[in-house]
């Protein structure tokens, strides 16, 4: 039985206690994740009628909150990290293009949009060794369903974290309790099922007595998605899911009216039918001999039989519906309208940059608070890689979140460059990674030294610019 005293140094208790609270995020986050991928609870529908309308439920479906969260995704691109002076950083540029960062990273970004947060796990390379003869640094990607950290409420640091998975090999699931000087790693006892971990204290064992590591930090990063000051961060989308269950309500029922009363429906009057009973279900039946059809033909034997037809529904108050939800939706979340664009036709650049305004400034919060995460994860990689620097003091570069159109971008590079601007802060304006950085001052000095060498070495005077010869430096007589 693992030992359940409530202290932070005891990994038997911290084990548990993540591990419960895991189990219990883990709810909300299948709710989450249905919503981002376009599976939310089917519209509500008399339980008679359910399991006929399950199919045509389905087809209600619209997904917005996917739209809301990717739509943020795209404007988050880190392109490296730099020196604190802004010059590039080899080592940090190594570790980077080794982990696929330039990659990686969206999954990160994606997850936290979608789920509300995402982390970065930082450990030993199996393959990749540095000059020094340490590991190089392993920067994997990890789900919030199967990790998680516990930080100090004084400081808001990170003191203790987990990940836990569930071997498909074996079927056991493992655990690592991460602290800043040792990793703890535990198995279950029995076989279990991939999706539900067990959180008992007698459902894991210990495998070692802890194996230490000179990383400094917790080698789990976690980033939030914008949390509120004491709040536990939401998805992107979290304010609109109301607004996307009623989208899908609307969308049901304007199927249902466009099925049912979408066209003009038929009446007859004054004609006897026939009817039945099931002898096994006693359900008396009525039988129907009309049915519509572009070669058929109606005729009764009744002799006040009367044929007519009901007036169409209109759909088009369903649709303005539709667009108004739509519409409050992305306004909420402060998505540009654009992405919903209904009557937007032939609008301007300004026009669009005025609508990026809001999703432009959430996009640089999301920016500054991920950027101190990735500062920890190279610092992590630096503890690991056996280099002394401190990257809490280096700058994450990231690509612009607003889309600013070639013809203006070269336009605004020409202007800074004619007051003055060095030309690698106008690659960086330029949103350039610092390895292309690299290669555009190499070429420029380059072709500044071919251009010099191709100068004569000593030009011919001019007229005008002539010098005097040793008899010419006195006057006349």
């Amino acid at each position: 039985m693992l030992d359940e005293t409530p202290e932070l140094d005891n990994p038997d208790f911290m084990l548990l206690r993540l591990g419960r609270r895991m189990r219990k995020r883990a709810g909300v986050l299948d709710e989450w994740w249905r919503y981002y991928r376009g599976r939310p609870p089917l519209p509500e529908l008399p339980r008679k009628a359910e399991q006929a309308f399950l199919d045509f439920q389905r087809k209600s479906r619209t997904n917005v909150c996917r739209v809301i969260a990717n739509s943020t995704v795209h404007r988050l691109y880190a392109l490296g990290v730099t020196a604190d002076d802004g010059t590039p950083d080899e080592d940090a540029a190594r570790w980077w293009q080794l982990n696929r960062l330039d990659s990686r990273q969206n999954l990160v970004w994606r997850v936290a949009m979608a789920q509300s947060v995402g982390y970065m796990l930082v450990g030993e390379h199996p393959t990749s060794t540095e000059a020094n003869g340490r590991p190089s640094p392993l920067i994997t990607a990890e789900h919030p369903r199967e990790a998680i950290v516990e930080r100090d409420p004084a400081t808001g640091e990170v003191r203790v974290g987990v990940r836990a998975i569930h071997d498909d090999l074996d079927g056991y699931g493992r655990a690592w309790v991460m602290y800043d000087d040792e990793i703890w790693a535990y198995r279950t006892k029995e076989r279990c099922t991939p999706n539900r971990l067990p959180w008992g204290p007698d459902s894991w064992e210990p495998i070692d007595d802890g194996v230490e590591h000179d990383l400094g930090r917790v080698p789990l990063v976690e980033f939030a998605r914008m949390p509120d000051l004491g709040e536990d961060p939401e998805p992107e989308f979290a304010g609109v899911i109301d607004i996307q269950d009623r989208v899908n309500m609307g969308v049901l029922n304007r199927m249902a009216a466009s099925r049912y009363s979408g066209w003009r429906q038929k009446t007859v009057t004054g004609h006897k039918f026939n009817k039945r009973t099931d002898p096994a279900t006693g359900l008396t039946t009525v039988d129907q001999p009309f049915v519509p059809g572009p070669n058929s033909v109606w005729v009764s034997e009744g002799e006040n039989a009367r044929f007519g037809q009901l007036e169409a529904t209109d759909l088009r108050p369903f649709l303005e519906e539709h667009a108004a939800d739509i519409r409050d939706a992305l306004i909420i979340s402060e998505t540009p309208a654009y992405y919903y664009a209904g009557d937007m036709v032939n609008i301007s650049a300004d026009t669009i940059a005025a609508l990026d305004l809001n999703h432009v400034a959430k996009c640089r919060e999301h920016i500054a608070s991920f950027g101190e995460g990735l500062e920890d994860v190279m610092s992590l990689a630096a503890a690991q890689a056996g280099v002394e620097r401190d990257y809490t003091e280096a700058r994450v570069r990231w690509a612009r979140p607003e889309y600013l159109s070639p013809a203006v971008r070269a336009d605004a590079a020409t202007k800074l460059k004619s007051i003055g601007y060095p030309l690698d802060i106008i690659a960086e304006d330029l949103d350039e990674t610092t390895d292309r950085i690299r290669r555009i001052n190499a070429s420029a000095a380059a072709s500044a030294l071919l251009g010099a060498s191709l100068l004569p070495a000593n030009p011919a005077p001019t007229a005008g610019n002539t010098l005097p010869d040793d008899g010419g430096a006195g006057g006349g007589e």
